[in-house]
């Protein structure tokens, strides 16, 4: 049976491949657009999403994510690998560098966060969301993906950091520069808009997921100002290692499964 893996695209990262695309309709909305690719190397079936759509059309605020992990569970996804264009609150996380975060220090509001909404679920939810449950959050990211992650930076003689705290804002605003500084007291290693909720939903349906980290920025305060060009601009510039990356810990994790 073929494994079937899911792959999340951050800022700049919009495309992987050719293949069949589908939008799902979910019971928590539309999915955004899947696209279904076959990986014959490792005879692997692949699901790539643009986080933010073509383009980048969509902001990190607005994301469905429900009803984007709630698709790649239906089309038999079992483990995630997304990629995150982040800042940097550390001197020694400089533009360019890349990371596999271990932890995620969660500042979004308004969003919705979990699949599990109790009795008071609407119609079309199914019947064992109508719970509450307590979902164990200790690590947030698998740490199975994250060692095929390292791995392959490893095996591509990539330099990385491999472990940090992520910090995650609702956007589409960067951070002030206040805020910036309060995630490096509370131990906040990157800046980031959207692994929370992602890594939480797909923990809940049991998904590994794991995300592989481009810094395309100092924070606010730690450079004169943060544009969305010059992250495009770095993360287009790492794109194509990125996606070395991405293949060969595919190819891990595969092979270990």
């Amino acid at each position: 049976m073929l494994m079937k893996l899911g792959i999340i695209g951050g800022s700049g990262f919009y495309r992987i491949g050719d293949g069949e695309k589908k939008r799902l309709k979910t019971p928590f909305g539309i999915s955004g657009s899947i696209v279904q690719l076959k990986d014959a190397k490792n005879e692997s079936e692949l699901f790539f999403l643009a986080r933010h759509g073509q383009g980048h059309t969509v902001p990190p605020h607005l994301i469905n994510y429900r009803a984007n992990i709630y698709a790649l569970k239906t089309l038999g996804v079992e483990a995630i690998f997304a990629t995150n264009a982040t800042g940097s609150c550390r001197d020694n996380l400089k533009p360019g560098s890349f990371v596999v975060p271990d932890q995620i220090l969660d500042f979004t509001s308004g969003r919705e966060h979990t699949f599990f909404l109790g009795s008071g679920a609407e119609d079309g939810v199914p019947t064992e969301f109508k719970k509450v449950q307590h979902t164990d959050v200790t690590n947030p990211f698998s740490q199975t993906v994250r060692v095929s992650i390292m791995s392959a930076l490893k095996n591509l003689k990539i330099p990385y950091f491999d472990k940090a705290t992520l910090s995650v804002f609702n956007g589409p605003r960067f951070e002030t520069a206040a805020e910036v500084q309060m995630s490096k007291l509370l131990g906040g290693d990157l800046m980031g808009m959207t692994s929370a909720p992602e890594a939480f939903l797909a923990r809940e349906l049991g998904i590994d997921y794991a995300t592989t980290a481009v810094v395309t920025n100092y924070g606010a305060g730690m450079q004169d100002k943060v544009t969305h060009e010059e992250v495009v601009e770095i993360f287009d510039e790492k794109f194509p290692m990125l996606k070395d990356i991405i293949f060969s810990a595919i190819t891990t994790y595969s092979s270990s499964s």
